[in-house]
This record gives structure tokens, sequence and C-alpha cells, in this order.
């Protein structure tokens, strides 16, 4: 809850119309002296009377604005309740929502005002903006502008269900839902071997040792492969946030912008932290921007909620967004690199990791480009910056790292790179 207490008092001034009123009285007043017109006289006597109870007004009083955030996740939309408490004749409030949308209402003394609007992209919005100010004695005392006040809320990214995810090159953890090659519990037969101190009973094969047991007293324990986890982390590039229709391009329009390559891009985000974590594997996840946003490396729902949480709050980075930072990894580690690959710091990054022995994904996030609206010279340079950019993901490709589309065939394209991806090792492995 944001909250705003505004006193007024020796900061209040007279309103245009306090002055437009005594220039009345004193005109009615000159021209029915000089026409000898005392009705004149008369007609300005109402005005000259308001202007006198508008200046002599005290102007005191305070304005206090609360805004709540109400919970409408149904609807999609941003709901607030703005409460203001104010002992002013009347409120003048200026509301911006979702920084697009602009209205100015008049509300007598204390009133309570409710904002809803359906947000067109996920990632920090703010919701409702709200800045106010007292009139008293009619609209003649006017009350200082004060500077507004503003909550912020994180639109959900959507979440897509990816039913198969390719793995790690290397697996590192003693507990999972992969095969993997180390002694252990919950994986394939491994082999039968005399019972070694360590052994649990339960692991006897009395079959085994009754058949091939070599001397009296000796137990034959059945051996498994344990199950493994895999480390898996999430790059998200936050230097560009292109929209749909490229007309927009380089201009704050998020009406006619369409979906952005950042609202695919934490939609990528999610939900392969999503399915990541519902294979039994470990996530983490990083933006490129100096100084950006990382959540170590971990499992379960409680962390996949702190990704969330940390992907939704991501939005463009600064004017130093063409410095990259490339954030430590786990060895071993695939590593999804979510990028419009237009300046090439996100594959140069990419191509690093892959030359370290990671598996790298790259997930392309432009969206599909609307070009209405262009003209020749404008399609002329798209044209070429677009085949920069394919000359870019061909590197990548060349270099060995596995490009896919964040589109309507991602679930496709993720199940082929889940059974070509490489040869599965296991850390520590004793073959």
């Amino acid at each position: 809850m944001r909250t705003m207490d505004i006193a007024r008092g020796s900061s209040r001034r007279s309103s245009p119309s306090t002055y437009l009123a005594i220039v009345g009285a004193l005109g009615a007043l000159v021209v029915g002296i000089l026409l000898a017109r005392p009705e004149l006289i008369a007609v300005g006597l109402p005005f000259a009377l308001w202007a006198v109870h508008a200046l002599a007004s005290p102007g005191g009083g305070t304005v206090h604005v609360d805004i709540a955030k109400v919970e409408d996740e149904e609807t999609g939309r941003l709901s607030d309740d703005i409460v203001i408490r104010s002992d002013s004749e009347i409120v003048e409030v200026a509301v911006i929502q979702a920084e697009r949308i602009r209205r100015r209402v008049f509300v007598a003394g204390s009133a309570l005002l409710h904002s809803r609007v359906l947000p067109l992209h996920s990632g920090p919005l703010t919701s409702v903006g709200v800045a106010v100010r007292g009139l008293d004695a009619d609209a003649g005392s006017l009350g200082a502008p004060h500077p507004r006040i503003a909550v912020t809320r994180t639109v959900q990214p959507v979440l897509r269900r990816l039913p198969r995810m390719p793995l790690a090159p290397r697996l590192t953890g003693l507990h999972g839902a992969h095969e993997g090659s180390r002694p252990g519990q919950g994986g394939d037969f491994r082999g039968i071997n005399p019972f070694a101190p360590g052994d649990e009973l339960r692991r006897v094969d009395w079959k085994a040792t009754a058949r091939a047991a070599r001397r009296p007293g000796e137990l034959l324990v059945r051996r498994t492969n344990s199950l493994s986890d895999a480390s898996a982390v999430i790059v998200m590039d936050t230097a560009d946030d292109l929209g749909a229709v490229v007309a927009t391009w380089g201009s704050p329009d998020a009406t006619r912008s369409g979906i952005t390559s950042l609202d695919l891009a934490r939609s990528a985000a999610r939900s392969l932290a999503a399915a990541t974590i519902d294979q039994g594997d470990r996530v983490a996840f990083h933006t490129l921007a100096l100084g950006g946003r990382t959540v170590r490396s971990g499992g379960g729902r409680r962390h996949l909620a702190r990704i969330v949480a940390e992907i939704a709050a991501s939005g463009r980075a600064g004017d130093d967004a063409r410095f990259r930072r490339t954030p430590p990894v786990p060895h071993g580690s695939i590593i999804y690199v979510l990028s419009t690959f237009f300046d090439g710091a996100a594959a140069e990054i990419a191509m690093r990791w892959r030359a370290s022995g990671h598996r790298v994904v790259a997930v392309d996030t432009l969206p599909d480009l609307d070009r209405s609206r262009l003209t020749t010279e404008r399609s002329l340079a798209l044209d070429v910056l677009l085949a920069e950019r394919q000359d870019m993901l061909h590197q990548l490709r060349e270099a060995a790292v596995e490009t896919v589309r964040w589109s309507s065939g991602i679930d496709g394209a993720l199940a082929a790179l889940a059974r070509t991806g490489g040869t599965i090792a296991q850390s520590g492995a004793r073959r």
C-alpha cells in the first residue's frame, strides 16, 4: 500500500476564477458609474462578494491518499483502490493507469476510487499513479500541486507447459530423476556383488545368495545405478525490447507495439524454469545486464517461485545495455540464452560457454514482425538488420550452439533436442 499525506495552508493560491470575478466586479462598478446605471453595479456585487470570500478563505486542510492493491487474478486485470480523505471542499485527482490512460476527476472531500486496467505486457508496470490537490471556496482557493505517488506491480508472464526438456551433458547430483552411472538406488540393475560394509540388509538378494554363494555365510547384494539430477541455467538478454510492429521500434508506444521480445523472453524463461523443476532438476536464472538479477541454482517449488518473481520483475536494461556481464554457471550445465541476437554480445557469450564444454541452447525471442507502415528506406534497413542477425545465428550453429525459436512449434523443437542431445556422463563416474 502506498500512502501520501498532503498538508495545505501557506501553499494555497487563488484560482484564475477569483481574479476574473474581481475584474468583473470592478468592470460592472465602473460601467455603472459612468452610465449612471445602479442596476449594473448590483450585477457586479455577487462577483465582488464571492471574490472576497475566496480571498478570505484560510485554505487549510489536509489530503490523505492511500493506494491499496486488490488481487484480481481471475480476470487478468490490475485492480487498485484509491482512498482519499480530506477536509477540503473538493479534491482534484489526476490518475494515470498502466502508464498510458490519463483521467482527471473531481471528488467532494473524501472518496473511494476503483482503478481497473488490463495490462498489455508482462513485467514491471506502474498500475496506477495519482496526484491530488485540494480546492476550497468553491474552487476559488487552490492547493499547490504535489508529486505523484504510484504503485508498481509485476505482471506474470504466460506459462507454457513443455512436455520434454533436453538434458545437460553432465549429471552431478545424487538424487533426481535421470539414470546415472554411479552406484546408488532407484536406477536400473547394475550387478550382483558380495556384501560389503555399508550395504543395507534389505539389498541382499537371497535367491542369488542361495544359488551363487561360494562359501557359507557369504551374502550377495543387488546393486543398481543412482538417479541423478542436472543443472540448467536460464540467461535472459534484456538489452532490447522490440515489438512485433516494427514501426514502433525506438518509441515508448506500448499500446500499438504488439507482443514484444521481452514478453516472449519472460514467458520462455518461466516455462523453461517450470519444466526443469518438474523433471527434478536444478535451475538458475541470470540477466546479462550489468548489475542484473541473479537467482542461484536450486530446486523445488519455493525456488521456482523466487525465479518467477525475478523473471516477472525483469525489465529493459538501461543505456549501458550493450555491455554484458558473464554470470557464473555450474560446470557441465545446459544453458538457455534468451535473446533477439541483434548486436552479437549475447551470441559471443553463448559461444564462449559452448567452448567451455557446456551445452548451450540459443532461444530466439524475436516476435513475428509486422512491417506495415514502413517507408522504403526503413524497410531496406530492416532487411539489412535481419540479414546480419541470420548471419549471427548461422555462426552460433557452426559453433555447435543449438538454436530454437520461441514460437508455436517450441514443444517439438525441444523434444528433438532431448532426443539428439549428446551423451550424458556422471560426474566422478566409475567405468
